[in-house]
């Protein structure tokens, strides 16, 4: 029992050096519906919990106007991407990209989320990976990095990073949660980087293990807020606030301070998306 007291006070120093570092949530859609009546408050959470930049990964025409309108009212925090997510992808693909197409400016950090989801659906698994290519060759073109969302799709997606490959594809693998072999394999397509969210918090999680040997230099961290929400809130909405509980659970995994997971991992977001 006389050990309690002190476990609060080292539990509590953590918080607060938690909080004092500066992040950024490369992946989020604090946009979604789940965040309608509390969408701005969301992201006020995210910064006072030193979350400074969020990028807002794009999924189809009929949430876009919602994620655009956030982000207009955080200036200089929020960023926003342009591209058509796998679920989304029908036989209209090729209009809704050409739509895309026309709306990226300056403000466009990134093309995505594209890719490949074979565990929803195979009924447009043809359509899904012309529409990724088209979306890697267009992101190439205009010298952006690439948001990949792979589920059950990781050979196809790599079949045609392999096409793509003369172009110097670059970006980031959403979500990652394969094996050391598949990031090294992904790393002969381009410059890659992998998105680390809450599923490393989770207990038995395959990629707790893997985090081990990923460099530090090519990883972004990231929430997928609402969804896959870490330890201890899981069955919870998620939401960009809990960024520094997944740095914490890497800084624990690599066996260094969260203090060097935060900068470096900042850093390597900056770089990847010029902000």
């Amino acid at each position: 029992m006389h050990h309690k007291p002190e476990k609060i006070v080292i539990f509590a120093a953590s918080a607060h050096a938690l909080k004092m570092n500066r992040y950024i949530d490369t992946h989020t859609h604090l946009y979604d519906e789940m965040f309608s009546e509390d969408a701005d408050a969301a992201v006020r959470r995210a910064l006072d919990a030193g979350v400074t930049q969020m990028i807002f990964p794009d999924i189809d025409a009929s949430s876009r106007g919602a994620m655009m309108d956030l982000a207009a009212g955080f200036p200089g925090h929020i960023h926003t991407c342009l591209g058509l997510h796998p679920t989304s992808v029908d036989g209209k693909w090729r209009e809704n990209l050409e739509e895309i197409e026309g709306m990226l400016d300056s403000r466009t950090v990134a093309i995505g989320e594209t890719g490949m989801d074979c565990y929803w659906s195979t009924d447009f698994v043809k359509e899904q990976e012309e529409a990724f290519e088209w979306q890697v060759r267009l992101a190439c073109r205009e010298g952006l990095p690439v948001i990949i969302h792979s589920r059950e799709a990781t050979g196809r997606i790599f079949d045609v990073l392999e096409r793509c490959r003369p172009l110097s594809p670059r970006g980031v693998f959403h979500a990652f949660s394969g094996s050391i072999e598949t990031f090294r394999q992904m790393e002969r397509y381009g410059d890659w980087y992998v998105g680390i969210g809450g599923v490393v918090t989770f207990r038995k999680a395959g990629i707790a293990e893997t985090v081990k040997d990923i460099p530090l230099e090519r990883i972004v961290l990231e929430t997928d807020s609402p969804y896959l929400t870490p330890a201890p809130h899981r069955g919870e909405r998620n939401e960009s606030s809990y960024i520094p509980l997944i740095a914490g659970k890497i800084a624990m995994q690599k066996g260094i301070g969260i203090e060097e997971v935060a900068e470096t991992t900042t850093a390597n977001a900056r770089k990847l998306f010029n902000i």
